[in-house]
């Protein structure tokens, strides 16, 4: 059994020290946003390419490390036209090479309304994720959309919609229960947690593992795996009921807490 990190997690460097302080750090993959971890090379839109991938990709192998995600974290929801175009042709440029890095999957929240104009924000997302479908299909890619909130689909059932409405067997789900608590259903996380699992268990291509708490103040704060109050054993049944082996990644760990949050969530699924 092992467990992955988000990569900019462990730090914003040189790629090929990324790796190497990944590895020390005894993660296995990790999902990796060029443009939030990497220093040394430009990743912007354009610049991607088979050989610059496969670089990155064999820096990390020699450390013992897989990059089985790519993030590519872009609103798809901008109303500005030249940002929305950019953003999405970004993302179409991750689902081209993915397959140079190791991985078929670009994961990505769909992104913050500026405005109160919902209908014109989803739209927008529609449009996007139609636009990618296309691209991904043709790839043999899969889109991996998570749920976030204050996101455009901030909710288990948001994004069922978005799915329903663009149906392709090429747009998978990246699983966060902590993503879709908030002040108002905390004491119903459990139940949360078990709708989000009922509703796209059989899409999930990732799981992102991290921990939920109430501060002194009462206010809701997102914590390392196993410093909060998430039901753990519920999570990880619930993973390995709908998807047994599939790559549990650690996010929003801090650096002091990275051995113990590791080392916590590899006995939760030691103890299934």
């Amino acid at each position: 059994m092992s467990v992955g990190i988000l990569a900019h997690n462990v730090g914003t460097l040189p790629y090929a020290e990324l790796a190497k302080q990944v590895g020390a750090k005894q993660f296995k993959y990790v999902q990796l946003a060029l443009s939030k971890a990497i220093t040394d090379v430009d990743c912007s839109l354009g610049k991607l390419s088979p050989g610059l991938a496969n670089t990155i990709a064999e820096a990390f192998d020699k450390h013992g490390v897989s990059i089985p995600v790519l993030g590519c974290y872009v609103s798809l929801v901008d109303l500005d036209d030249a940002n929305y175009r950019h953003n999405v042709d970004r993302f179409k440029e991750h689902l081209r090479h993915a397959r140079h890095f190791g991985t078929a999957i670009v994961a990505t929240e769909v992104g913050v309304p500026e405005t109160d104009q919902r209908d014109r924000h989803w739209q927008r997302l529609r449009s996007a994720v139609e636009e990618l479908v296309e691209e991904a299909e043709k790839w043999g890619a899969i889109i991996g959309l998570e749920a976030a909130q204050r996101h455009l689909i901030g909710t288990a059932e948001e994004l069922a919609q978005i799915i329903d409405e663009v149906p392709s067997s090429n747009i998978g789900v990246v699983m966060d229960p902590c993503n879709l608590l908030n002040q108002d259903n905390y004491e119903r996380r459990e139940e949360v947690m078990q709708e989000a699992f009922r509703l796209h268990g059989h899409r999930i291509v990732s799981i992102h593992a991290k921990d939920v708490r109430l501060d002194d103040n009462g206010k809701l704060q997102t914590v390392s795996s196993g410093l909060g109050n998430l039901n753990y054993r519920m999570f990880m049944e619930l993973v390995q009921q709908h998807k047994p082996k599939v790559h549990i990644t650690m996010e929003g760990v801090e650096h002091q807490n990275m051995d113990f949050s590791r080392d916590f969530v590899l006995r939760q699924l030691a103890e299934l």
